[in-house]
């Protein structure tokens, strides 16, 4: 069956028309034949205008005049039927404008002759895809780079904020591929503001290390307000001297952030400038704002630098204020308030100032404390000043001392009673946990408790619930728990006094209280504070402490520490006469056998060797009470009523 060539052409046009994608038929010169609707389309050509145009017209060349690169590529190409595909090019649109494309060429036969079939797809759609997904993963890396930027910031030191700065404006300027980024100031009266820091992507840049304020007012006028100022181009500007002024610059778009610091006089600026020469960008938002904290980080730095050296001059003041007042026959009360800490807890020495720091820093937590050290060193000090720093110190803390409650009664002290849960029980009572409810319950002398005491506070601690003496009621309770003993729990967990479970529920965050003979130079501090509170107290006007009276104080070893420190300084107040307060020190006295010894110290030292004798193992077989012939609980009374506790070892 033979088909007219008029109805072949049609045929072929209705297929070529329902492809989608552009096709063109040219001629081996390169004369269109034949364009698809689709091709029309997207070049904006109407039906049969490109019949008969140069291909050209829709490929432009690179050389003015001659045939597309991708067009002479194919023809002298030695394959007999040759083909390009997927070559991205930019095609020309009958209004000038540029499309970006993606072809493929394939020489048919016919005859003597051949002819060029071009497939053609429009690709603007995702290569502007490509791009959104490209300035997100940037952004994603610009977002993640700041927050490192405002960390190192958080934690530099005085002598690297330098290093820091230059630093940051580098990792800014790669990330945003710009060509000079600064830290620039300028003083009252200069025209210009001076780069004090300075990052540059070629390094023979020779215009970075100034910033034209005085030939930008508009750029000038935004800062001085405490604005930030951006432009993509500089046509964007609404001033043209700021235009002619950036022009000069050889800038093509910029961002400029003020950065206020403290202590700033009239007409001093300072800020960061952040700015590409080779090409105008866009600033969007969300980087603006990112470039925004970087110079609220940079401003607080500075910020904190400042305090920092007005702090160090203070301190440096005070060095010689104490290297004055040492060089003195007496300590004058102006100059010790200079020098003793704020708070209750005086902390001149370095051990204590590490444990005021390991106090701050567990003060505003949850966590258990168990606060060891000797007796008289201030333990229940330390609590309170835990609680005073802790989110609970607007309620009471609630103190309890384990060793001066009976055994038969310490259970309902910390749990509480319901009426008649024991024979004279009259009324219910509350006990010391729910006391201490949304607050801070000190356990003093913790090494001291029963041990079937010790049972139920360690579910206290595990499970936050109570239940009363005769009520099997359980009631939630939010505690803080303060311990203090002054024993070694781990050799009472060694010798099954203390429970080992329970030792490690109360171990979360120890404090060792040093002895007052390990810190000598808190001792003026504590002495001045303990004269403040007599002499108000008695009605005293104490003024001075003579030099000798401290020094032997300093030398004296304190076994009684803060506590036997306090009554020295109360007697001394109670017999001064004058302004100025004469202390004598304790004298260590040896201890002497005596010949006749009460019945009470008697016991005392029977009990004592046999606590001794069984290392201080009161219950079980062979314990202490078994050896006296005493229920454990009435020998833990008597412990408690005689003052027998085991000595730490030295």
């Amino acid at each position: 069956m033979l088909v007219d060539p008029h109805d072949l052409l049609r045929m072929l046009r209705v297929v070529f028309d329902a492809t989608p994608y552009g096709v063109v038929v040219a001629a081996e010169d390169g004369t269109i034949l034949f364009a698809n609707a689709v091709a029309n389309g997207m070049l904006a050509y109407g039906p049969d205008e490109l019949i008969g145009q140069p291909i050209s017209r829709l490929l432009p060349p690179s050389v003015p005049g001659g045939q597309p690169e991708i067009w002479s590529e194919l023809l002298e190409s030695p394959q007999l039927s040759p083909a390009i595909a997927h070559r991205m090019v930019s095609g020309a649109g009958k209004d000038g404008m540029t499309v970006p494309l993606e072809v493929g060429l394939n020489i048919v036969r016919h005859d003597q002759s051949r002819f060029v079939i071009v497939s053609m797809v429009n690709v603007t759609d995702r290569l502007n895809l490509e791009n959104r997904v490209v300035s997100a993963s940037e952004y994603l890396e610009f977002h993640r780079l700041v927050g490192d930027i405002a960390a190192r910031f958080g934690a530099v030191q005085p002598g690297g904020i330098d290093s820091a700065i230059r630093d940051s404006l580098r990792q800014v300027g790669e990330s945003l591929h710009l060509d000079r980024a600064t830290l620039w100031r300028r003083s009252p009266g200069e025209p210009e503001a001076t780069a004090t820091h300075v990052w540059t992507k070629n390094p023979a840049d020779t215009k970075p290390g100034s910033l034209p304020l005085s030939s930008a007012p508009y750029l000038f006028s935004r800062l001085k307000l405490g604005q930030a100022c951006w432009f993509a181009r500089v046509g964007d500007l609404p001033d043209p001297i700021d235009r002619e002024t950036f022009r000069n610059g050889d800038v093509q778009s910029a961002a400029v952030f003020p950065i206020a610091y403290n202590g700033q006089t009239e007409g001093d600026l300072q800020g960061l400038a952040f700015v590409s020469t080779t090409s105008p960008r866009d600033w969007a938002p969300a980087i603006i704002e990112r470039l925004r904290l970087v110079a609220g980080v940079v401003s607080q730095t500075f910020a904190r630098m400042r305090s920092h050296a007005a702090l160090q001059t203070a301190l440096d003041e005070v060095k010689l204020l104490r290297d004055r007042a040492n060089a003195e026959n007496v300590e004058l009360r102006r100059e010790m308030r200079g020098l003793r800490s704020p708070g209750v807890v005086v902390a001149d020495s370095a051990v204590m100032k590490r444990i005021m720091a390991q106090i701050e820093q567990v003060a505003p937590t949850p966590a258990t404390v168990l606060l060891l050290g000797e007796t008289g060193t201030g333990k229940e000090v330390m609590a309170q000043a835990i609680h005073n720093l802790s989110p609970r110190h607007q309620r009471q803390m609630v103190r309890v001392s384990c060793a001066a409650i009976p055994t038969a009664l310490i259970e309902s002290e910390l749990f509480g009673r319901e009426r008649g849960a024991y024979t004279g029980a009259l009324s219910r009572q509350i006990g010391r946990f729910e006391a201490a409810n949304q607050s801070t319950l000190f356990l003093d002398e913790i090494g001291e408790l029963p041990m079937e005491v010790q049972v139920k506070l360690l579910r206290v601690l595990q499970e936050r619930v109570i239940e009363r003496l005769g009520s099997t009621q359980s009631i939630k309770v939010d505690v803080r728990i303060i311990a203090a003993t002054n024993r070694n729990l781990e050799e009472a967990v060694a010798s099954k006094a203390f429970r080992e479970d329970l030792f490690y529920r109360l171990n979360v965050f120890p404090v060792a209280v040093p002895p007052l003979r390990e810190r000598a130079e808190d001792i003026p501090g504590l002495v001045w504070s303990f004269v403040d509170e007599f002499s108000k107290t008695f009605g005293k006007n104490i003024e001075s402490i003579s030099r000798d009276s401290m020094r032997d104080l300093q030398r004296y070893a304190w076994p009684g520490n803060v506590r036997e420190l306090r009554n020295v300084i109360e007697r001394a107040v109670i017999i001064s006469t004058g302004p100025q307060l004469v202390v004598a020190a304790p004298r260590p006295q040896a201890r002497t056998a005596s010949t006749a010894m009460t019945l009470t110290d008697l016991e005392i030292e029977h009990i004592r060797s046999v606590l001794e004798s069984t290392n201080w193992r009161v219950r079980g077989l062979g314990g202490a009470a078994e050896r006296l012939g005493l229920k454990p609980t009435t020998l833990e009374s008597r412990m408690a009523r005689l003052g027998i506790v085991r000595k730490r070892p030295s």
